[in-house]
């Protein structure tokens, strides 16, 4: 799934987020809106990871979309 794909259908995907990544608030996922960049950032603050796993973390879940 592309990213303008994900961007569009992010409040259905955003369930499916949530449950990936339970620690992060509402919030960032609503100010996510499918930012891979902004969720990963957000994933790297709140779980101590370096930027190249949260990416990883990212775009593993994305593949999962299609």
């Amino acid at each position: 799934m592309n990213k303008d794909i994900i961007a569009g259908k992010w409040t259905q995907l955003k369930g499916q987020a949530q449950a990936k990544w339970g620690d992060l608030t509402d919030d960032v996922f609503d100010v996510a809106s499918g930012d891979s960049k902004y969720l990963a950032g957000k994933l790297q603050e709140q779980y101590g990871w370096d930027r190249d796993r949260a990416e990883r973390e990212v775009r593993d879940f994305e593949s999962t979309l299609n």
